[in-house]
Protein backbone atom coordinates (compact mmCIF):
# COMPACT_ATOMS: atom_id res chain seq x y z
CA UNK A 1 0.00 0.00 0.00
CA UNK A 2 1.36 3.41 -0.96
CA UNK A 3 2.14 5.86 1.79
CA UNK A 4 0.29 9.20 1.69
CA UNK A 5 3.53 10.99 0.82
CA UNK A 6 4.31 8.58 -2.04
CA UNK A 7 0.74 8.80 -3.34
CA UNK A 8 0.87 12.59 -3.35
CA UNK A 9 4.10 12.59 -5.33
CA UNK A 10 2.59 10.29 -7.98
CA UNK A 11 -0.89 11.82 -8.13
CA UNK A 12 -0.16 15.53 -8.06
CA UNK A 13 2.02 17.94 -9.95
CA UNK A 14 4.86 19.61 -8.10
CA UNK A 15 2.92 22.90 -8.10
CA UNK A 16 -0.11 21.24 -6.46
CA UNK A 17 2.06 19.62 -3.79
CA UNK A 18 3.79 22.92 -3.06
CA UNK A 19 0.44 24.72 -2.77
CA UNK A 20 -0.93 22.12 -0.35
CA UNK A 21 2.22 22.38 1.76
CA UNK A 22 2.07 26.19 1.61
CA UNK A 23 -1.48 26.17 2.97
CA UNK A 24 -0.41 23.77 5.73
CA UNK A 25 2.36 26.24 6.68
CA UNK A 26 -0.12 29.13 6.64
CA UNK A 27 -2.38 27.14 8.96
CA UNK A 28 0.47 26.24 11.35
CA UNK A 29 1.47 29.88 11.58
CA UNK A 30 -2.12 30.96 12.32
CA UNK A 31 -1.49 33.92 10.03
CA UNK A 32 -4.82 33.73 8.22
CA UNK A 33 -6.95 34.42 11.29
CA UNK A 34 -4.39 36.54 13.13
CA UNK A 35 -5.69 40.07 13.75
CA UNK A 36 -4.00 43.24 12.55
CA UNK A 37 -1.42 44.71 14.92
CA UNK A 38 0.71 47.81 15.44
CA UNK A 39 4.00 46.20 14.39
CA UNK A 40 2.80 45.27 10.91
CA UNK A 41 1.06 48.64 10.56
CA UNK A 42 4.39 50.27 11.42
CA UNK A 43 6.19 48.28 8.73
CA UNK A 44 3.78 49.40 5.99
CA UNK A 45 4.26 53.01 7.08
CA UNK A 46 8.01 52.50 6.76
CA UNK A 47 7.58 51.10 3.26
CA UNK A 48 5.53 54.11 2.23
CA UNK A 49 8.01 56.61 3.71
CA UNK A 50 11.23 54.92 2.58
CA UNK A 51 10.15 54.42 -1.03
CA UNK A 52 7.79 57.39 -1.30
CA UNK A 53 4.87 55.23 -2.48
CA UNK A 54 1.17 55.79 -1.74
CA UNK A 55 0.37 52.08 -1.40
CA UNK A 56 2.09 49.59 0.92
CA UNK A 57 0.88 46.15 1.92
CA UNK A 58 1.57 43.09 4.05
CA UNK A 59 -0.71 40.23 3.07
CA UNK A 60 -1.25 36.49 3.25
CA UNK A 61 -2.88 34.36 0.56
CA UNK A 62 -5.14 31.38 1.12
CA UNK A 63 -6.57 29.24 -1.68
CA UNK A 64 -8.82 31.90 -3.23
CA UNK A 65 -8.04 35.35 -1.84
CA UNK A 66 -5.42 37.77 -0.61
CA UNK A 67 -6.03 39.05 2.93
CA UNK A 68 -4.51 42.34 4.06
CA UNK A 69 -2.77 42.02 7.44
CA UNK A 70 -1.59 45.65 7.23
CA UNK A 71 -2.21 48.12 4.43
CA UNK A 72 -1.87 51.74 3.44
CA UNK A 73 -3.61 53.31 0.45
CA UNK A 74 -5.91 50.37 -0.33
CA UNK A 75 -9.63 50.07 0.27
CA UNK A 76 -11.15 47.01 1.86
CA UNK A 77 -9.44 44.11 3.60
CA UNK A 78 -9.05 41.52 0.84
CA UNK A 79 -9.18 40.86 -2.88
CA UNK A 80 -9.54 37.85 -5.13
CA UNK A 81 -6.29 35.93 -5.50
CA UNK A 82 -6.74 35.56 -9.26
CA UNK A 83 -6.44 39.35 -9.75
CA UNK A 84 -3.68 39.85 -7.18
CA UNK A 85 -0.18 40.90 -8.19
CA UNK A 86 1.03 39.05 -5.10
CA UNK A 87 -0.25 35.70 -6.41
CA UNK A 88 2.71 35.87 -8.82
CA UNK A 89 5.18 36.85 -6.11
CA UNK A 90 4.55 33.81 -3.87
CA UNK A 91 5.45 31.46 -6.74
CA UNK A 92 9.04 32.64 -7.04
CA UNK A 93 12.01 32.70 -4.64
CA UNK A 94 13.09 36.16 -5.78
CA UNK A 95 11.29 39.52 -5.51
CA UNK A 96 8.87 40.55 -8.25
CA UNK A 97 9.39 44.04 -9.68
CA UNK A 98 7.07 45.51 -12.30
CA UNK A 99 8.30 48.91 -13.52
CA UNK A 100 5.15 49.62 -15.58
CA UNK A 101 2.21 47.24 -15.24
CA UNK A 102 0.50 48.76 -18.29
CA UNK A 103 3.36 47.46 -20.45
CA UNK A 104 3.61 44.04 -18.79
CA UNK A 105 1.49 41.37 -20.55
CA UNK A 106 0.87 39.62 -17.19
CA UNK A 107 -0.84 42.69 -15.73
CA UNK A 108 -1.89 45.05 -18.53
CA UNK A 109 -5.49 43.79 -18.44
CA UNK A 110 -5.67 43.50 -14.66
CA UNK A 111 -8.63 45.44 -13.13
CA UNK A 112 -6.27 46.89 -10.50
CA UNK A 113 -4.40 48.57 -13.37
CA UNK A 114 -7.38 49.63 -15.46
CA UNK A 115 -9.41 50.84 -12.47
CA UNK A 116 -8.75 52.24 -9.01
CA UNK A 117 -6.15 52.17 -7.52
CA UNK A 118 -4.61 52.28 -11.08
CA UNK A 119 -1.44 50.42 -10.17
CA UNK A 120 1.47 50.96 -12.55
CA UNK A 121 4.47 50.10 -10.36
CA UNK A 122 4.73 47.03 -8.13
CA UNK A 123 7.55 45.57 -6.04
CA UNK A 124 6.85 42.51 -3.89
CA UNK A 125 8.90 40.18 -1.71
CA UNK A 126 7.59 36.80 -0.50
CA UNK A 127 6.88 36.28 3.19
CA UNK A 128 9.04 33.19 3.58
CA UNK A 129 8.56 31.11 6.72
CA UNK A 130 11.49 29.57 8.58
CA UNK A 131 10.64 26.23 6.95
CA UNK A 132 10.71 27.74 3.46
CA UNK A 133 7.08 28.34 2.49
CA UNK A 134 5.72 31.54 0.93
CA UNK A 135 2.56 32.37 2.86
CA UNK A 136 2.20 35.96 1.63
CA UNK A 137 4.00 39.11 0.57
CA UNK A 138 5.36 42.50 1.55
CA UNK A 139 5.00 44.98 -1.28
CA UNK A 140 5.17 48.60 -2.44
CA UNK A 141 2.94 50.03 -5.20
CA UNK A 142 2.50 53.28 -7.05
CA UNK A 143 0.10 54.76 -9.58
CA UNK A 144 3.02 55.90 -11.72
CA UNK A 145 5.78 53.89 -13.44
CA UNK A 146 9.15 53.92 -11.69
CA UNK A 147 12.37 51.99 -11.25
CA UNK A 148 13.51 50.00 -8.23
CA UNK A 149 17.22 49.72 -7.48
CA UNK A 150 19.11 46.78 -6.01
CA UNK A 151 19.38 48.79 -2.79
CA UNK A 152 15.60 49.27 -2.75
CA UNK A 153 15.06 45.54 -3.18
CA UNK A 154 17.48 44.79 -0.35
CA UNK A 155 15.59 47.15 1.98
CA UNK A 156 12.22 45.64 1.05
CA UNK A 157 13.61 42.15 1.72
CA UNK A 158 14.79 43.26 5.16
CA UNK A 159 11.32 44.60 5.94
CA UNK A 160 9.80 41.31 4.80
CA UNK A 161 12.15 39.49 7.17
CA UNK A 162 10.98 41.71 10.04
CA UNK A 163 7.35 40.97 9.16
CA UNK A 164 7.72 37.18 9.04
CA UNK A 165 9.82 37.13 12.22
CA UNK A 166 7.05 39.05 13.94
CA UNK A 167 4.35 36.68 12.63
CA UNK A 168 6.32 33.64 13.77
CA UNK A 169 7.16 35.26 17.09
CA UNK A 170 3.48 35.85 17.81
CA UNK A 171 3.04 32.10 18.13
CA UNK A 172 4.74 32.31 21.52
CA UNK A 173 2.57 35.17 22.75
CA UNK A 174 0.22 34.19 25.57
CA UNK A 175 -2.05 37.23 25.32
CA UNK A 176 -3.58 39.25 22.51
CA UNK A 177 -1.90 42.66 22.41
CA UNK A 178 -5.08 44.63 21.73
CA UNK A 179 -7.55 43.04 24.15
CA UNK A 180 -5.38 41.40 26.80
CA UNK A 181 -7.26 38.08 26.54
CA UNK A 182 -5.61 34.80 25.57
CA UNK A 183 -4.05 34.62 22.11
CA UNK A 184 -5.46 32.06 19.70
CA UNK A 185 -2.55 29.68 20.23
CA UNK A 186 -2.67 30.04 24.03
CA UNK A 187 -6.44 29.48 24.01
CA UNK A 188 -5.95 26.23 22.10
CA UNK A 189 -3.16 25.10 24.42
CA UNK A 190 -5.08 25.79 27.62
CA UNK A 191 -8.28 24.49 26.07
CA UNK A 192 -6.63 21.18 25.22
CA UNK A 193 -5.71 20.69 28.88
CA UNK A 194 -9.24 21.63 29.99
CA UNK A 195 -10.79 19.10 27.59
CA UNK A 196 -8.45 16.36 28.87
CA UNK A 197 -9.41 17.10 32.47
CA UNK A 198 -13.13 17.17 31.65
CA UNK A 199 -12.93 13.78 29.99
CA UNK A 200 -10.83 12.27 32.75
CA UNK A 201 -13.27 13.37 35.44
CA UNK A 202 -16.39 12.98 33.25
CA UNK A 203 -17.36 16.60 33.64
CA UNK A 204 -19.31 18.88 31.33
CA UNK A 205 -17.40 21.35 29.19
CA UNK A 206 -18.79 23.81 26.64
CA UNK A 207 -17.36 26.33 24.20
CA UNK A 208 -18.98 29.61 23.21
CA UNK A 209 -17.69 31.39 20.09
CA UNK A 210 -18.89 34.84 19.07
CA UNK A 211 -18.10 37.25 16.27
CA UNK A 212 -18.73 41.00 16.26
CA UNK A 213 -21.37 41.78 13.63
CA UNK A 214 -20.43 44.31 10.98
CA UNK A 215 -16.82 44.84 12.10
CA UNK A 216 -15.80 45.46 8.48
CA UNK A 217 -18.34 48.27 8.29
CA UNK A 218 -17.03 49.83 11.48
CA UNK A 219 -13.44 49.67 10.22
CA UNK A 220 -14.33 51.11 6.80
CA UNK A 221 -16.74 53.73 8.11
CA UNK A 222 -14.90 54.95 11.22
CA UNK A 223 -11.35 53.63 10.84
CA UNK A 224 -9.47 50.71 12.35
CA UNK A 225 -8.80 52.65 15.55
CA UNK A 226 -12.56 52.75 16.20
CA UNK A 227 -12.88 49.06 15.41
CA UNK A 228 -10.00 48.26 17.76
CA UNK A 229 -11.66 50.23 20.56
CA UNK A 230 -14.91 48.30 20.05
CA UNK A 231 -13.04 44.99 20.32
CA UNK A 232 -11.13 46.10 23.42
CA UNK A 233 -14.31 47.31 25.14
CA UNK A 234 -16.19 44.11 24.32
CA UNK A 235 -13.32 41.93 25.55
CA UNK A 236 -13.12 43.89 28.83
CA UNK A 237 -16.87 43.63 29.41
CA UNK A 238 -16.98 39.89 28.68
CA UNK A 239 -13.90 39.17 30.80
CA UNK A 240 -15.61 40.78 33.78
CA UNK A 241 -18.58 38.42 33.43
CA UNK A 242 -16.61 35.16 33.42
CA UNK A 243 -15.53 32.90 36.26
CA UNK A 244 -11.90 32.48 37.25
CA UNK A 245 -12.02 28.93 35.91
CA UNK A 246 -13.19 29.99 32.42
CA UNK A 247 -10.86 30.59 29.45
CA UNK A 248 -11.38 33.55 27.14
CA UNK A 249 -9.40 34.13 23.95
CA UNK A 250 -9.37 36.09 20.72
CA UNK A 251 -9.35 33.57 17.87
CA UNK A 252 -9.73 35.89 14.88
CA UNK A 253 -10.06 39.51 13.83
CA UNK A 254 -13.44 40.09 15.49
CA UNK A 255 -13.98 36.58 16.81
CA UNK A 256 -13.63 35.43 20.41
CA UNK A 257 -14.12 32.09 22.18
CA UNK A 258 -14.90 31.14 25.77
CA UNK A 259 -14.30 27.69 27.24
CA UNK A 260 -16.61 26.97 30.18
CA UNK A 261 -15.63 24.04 32.47
CA UNK A 262 -18.40 22.24 34.37
CA UNK A 263 -20.98 23.77 32.05
CA UNK A 264 -23.45 21.81 29.92
CA UNK A 265 -25.25 22.89 26.78
CA UNK A 266 -28.11 24.74 28.47
CA UNK A 267 -25.79 26.58 30.83
CA UNK A 268 -23.56 27.63 27.93
CA UNK A 269 -26.56 28.87 25.94
CA UNK A 270 -27.59 30.98 28.93
CA UNK A 271 -24.08 32.43 29.24
CA UNK A 272 -24.08 33.25 25.53
CA UNK A 273 -27.46 34.98 25.78
CA UNK A 274 -26.23 37.13 28.69
CA UNK A 275 -23.12 38.09 26.70
CA UNK A 276 -25.19 38.86 23.60
CA UNK A 277 -27.51 41.17 25.53
CA UNK A 278 -24.60 42.84 27.31
CA UNK A 279 -22.83 43.61 24.02
CA UNK A 280 -26.02 44.87 22.36
CA UNK A 281 -26.57 47.23 25.30
CA UNK A 282 -23.04 48.66 25.43
CA UNK A 283 -22.65 52.34 24.51
CA UNK A 284 -20.40 52.95 21.49
CA UNK A 285 -19.82 56.36 19.95
CA UNK A 286 -17.10 55.94 17.29
CA UNK A 287 -18.05 59.21 15.54
CA UNK A 288 -19.45 61.05 18.54
CA UNK A 289 -22.92 59.58 17.90
CA UNK A 290 -24.47 56.43 19.41
CA UNK A 291 -23.74 53.35 17.31
CA UNK A 292 -25.24 49.94 18.10
CA UNK A 293 -22.86 47.00 18.01
CA UNK A 294 -24.05 43.40 18.19
CA UNK A 295 -22.49 39.94 18.08
CA UNK A 296 -23.53 36.48 16.86
CA UNK A 297 -22.89 33.41 19.02
CA UNK A 298 -22.39 29.68 18.50
CA UNK A 299 -22.28 27.06 21.27
CA UNK A 300 -20.90 23.50 21.33
CA UNK A 301 -20.39 20.95 24.10
CA UNK A 302 -18.03 18.02 24.67
CA UNK A 303 -19.72 14.70 23.92
CA UNK A 304 -18.74 11.14 23.16
CA UNK A 305 -17.15 12.02 19.81
CA UNK A 306 -16.30 15.73 20.14
CA UNK A 307 -13.19 15.20 22.22
CA UNK A 308 -10.77 18.02 21.45
CA UNK A 309 -10.79 21.79 21.49
CA UNK A 310 -10.35 22.11 17.70
CA UNK A 311 -13.50 20.09 17.06
CA UNK A 312 -15.38 22.03 19.75
CA UNK A 313 -14.36 25.33 18.16
CA UNK A 314 -15.20 24.15 14.63
CA UNK A 315 -18.68 23.06 15.74
CA UNK A 316 -19.26 26.33 17.61
CA UNK A 317 -18.12 28.30 14.57
CA UNK A 318 -20.53 26.34 12.37
CA UNK A 319 -23.34 27.32 14.73
CA UNK A 320 -22.05 30.91 14.75
CA UNK A 321 -22.23 31.06 10.94
CA UNK A 322 -25.79 29.80 11.14
CA UNK A 323 -26.57 32.63 13.59
CA UNK A 324 -25.13 35.09 11.07
CA UNK A 325 -27.16 33.55 8.25
CA UNK A 326 -30.38 33.79 10.31
CA UNK A 327 -30.01 37.52 10.86
CA UNK A 328 -27.16 38.11 13.37
CA UNK A 329 -27.38 39.20 17.02
CA UNK A 330 -28.54 35.77 18.14
CA UNK A 331 -27.34 32.54 19.77
CA UNK A 332 -27.36 29.17 18.01
CA UNK A 333 -26.35 25.83 19.52
CA UNK A 334 -24.52 23.24 17.42
CA UNK A 335 -27.08 20.73 16.16
CA UNK A 336 -24.75 18.22 14.52
CA UNK A 337 -25.35 14.56 15.22
CA UNK A 338 -23.22 12.98 17.92
CA UNK A 339 -21.57 10.47 15.61
CA UNK A 340 -18.01 10.57 14.35
CA UNK A 341 -18.80 11.58 10.79
CA UNK A 342 -20.40 14.85 11.87
CA UNK A 343 -17.48 16.16 13.94
CA UNK A 344 -15.84 18.98 12.01
CA UNK A 345 -12.11 19.54 12.05
CA UNK A 346 -10.39 22.82 11.37
CA UNK A 347 -8.48 22.62 8.08
CA UNK A 348 -7.08 24.92 5.42
CA UNK A 349 -7.42 23.35 1.98
CA UNK A 350 -7.88 24.53 -1.58
CA UNK A 351 -11.23 23.68 -3.13
CA UNK A 352 -13.18 24.29 -6.32
CA UNK A 353 -16.94 24.72 -6.48
CA UNK A 354 -18.51 23.42 -9.73
CA UNK A 355 -22.06 24.44 -10.62
CA UNK A 356 -24.30 25.12 -13.60
CA UNK A 357 -24.06 21.52 -14.88
CA UNK A 358 -20.34 21.76 -14.06
CA UNK A 359 -19.92 24.54 -16.66
CA UNK A 360 -18.99 27.17 -14.05
CA UNK A 361 -16.34 27.04 -11.33
CA UNK A 362 -15.25 29.12 -8.35
CA UNK A 363 -12.11 28.82 -6.25
CA UNK A 364 -12.72 28.50 -2.52
CA UNK A 365 -10.95 27.72 0.75
CA UNK A 366 -12.21 24.86 2.90
CA UNK A 367 -11.99 25.79 6.60
CA UNK A 368 -13.75 22.90 8.35
CA UNK A 369 -14.35 19.36 7.19
CA UNK A 370 -16.04 16.14 8.29
CA UNK A 371 -17.15 13.01 6.49
CA UNK A 372 -20.60 14.55 6.12
CA UNK A 373 -20.00 18.23 5.40
CA UNK A 374 -17.71 21.24 5.21
CA UNK A 375 -17.37 24.93 5.99
CA UNK A 376 -16.24 26.91 2.94
CA UNK A 377 -14.96 30.47 2.52
CA UNK A 378 -15.69 32.19 -0.80
CA UNK A 379 -15.11 35.68 -2.16
CA UNK A 380 -18.84 36.20 -2.75
CA UNK A 381 -21.61 33.68 -2.14
CA UNK A 382 -24.14 35.68 -4.19
CA UNK A 383 -25.48 33.68 -7.11
CA UNK A 384 -24.21 30.30 -5.93
CA UNK A 385 -26.97 27.67 -6.16
CA UNK A 386 -28.19 25.64 -3.21
CA UNK A 387 -26.57 22.50 -4.64
CA UNK A 388 -23.17 22.14 -6.33
CA UNK A 389 -20.10 19.92 -6.46
CA UNK A 390 -17.10 20.53 -4.21
CA UNK A 391 -13.68 19.21 -5.27
CA UNK A 392 -10.79 19.02 -2.79
CA UNK A 393 -8.00 17.57 -4.84
CA UNK A 394 -5.55 17.15 -1.94
CA UNK A 395 -8.10 14.79 -0.31
CA UNK A 396 -9.18 13.09 -3.57
CA UNK A 397 -12.69 14.31 -2.77
CA UNK A 398 -15.39 15.33 -5.24
CA UNK A 399 -18.81 15.51 -3.59
CA UNK A 400 -22.25 16.83 -4.41
CA UNK A 401 -23.24 19.34 -1.71
CA UNK A 402 -26.31 21.08 -0.37
CA UNK A 403 -26.01 24.48 1.34
CA UNK A 404 -27.18 24.36 4.96
CA UNK A 405 -26.51 28.02 5.75
CA UNK A 406 -24.71 30.90 4.10
CA UNK A 407 -23.41 34.39 4.71
CA UNK A 408 -21.84 36.77 2.20
CA UNK A 409 -18.49 34.93 2.29
CA UNK A 410 -19.09 31.61 4.04
CA UNK A 411 -21.07 28.45 3.31
CA UNK A 412 -21.93 25.51 5.53
CA UNK A 413 -22.69 22.49 3.35
CA UNK A 414 -23.68 18.88 3.81
CA UNK A 415 -22.53 16.16 1.43
CA UNK A 416 -25.13 14.38 -0.67
CA UNK A 417 -24.50 10.66 -1.05
CA UNK A 418 -26.05 8.13 -3.38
Amino acid sequence: MLSEQTWRRRAFSQAEIQEAERLEALDRLDALDAPRDDVLDGIVRLISNIFDVPIALISVLDAHRQLYKASLGLEGEEQARRTSFCSHTILKPQPTVVADAALDPRFAGNPLVARSPHIRFYAGVPLRTSDGHHIGTVCAMDARPREFTDRDIAILKELATLAIEHLEGRLNAETDALTGVLSRRAFHAQGARAVTLAQRHRQNLSLVAFDVDGLRSINSGFGHAAGDQVLADIAAACSGCLRASDFFGRVGGGEFAMLLPNTGRQGALQVAQRMRKAIAGMPFEPAGEPYRVTASFGVSTVDIVTRDVSALLANAQAALHQAKAEGRNRVVGWQGKSIEGYVRRRVLKAGIIHFGDLASAMDCTVRTLSRNGAGIDVSDAFGLPEEFNLAIRSDRLNMACRVVSRTDRHLQVEFLRG
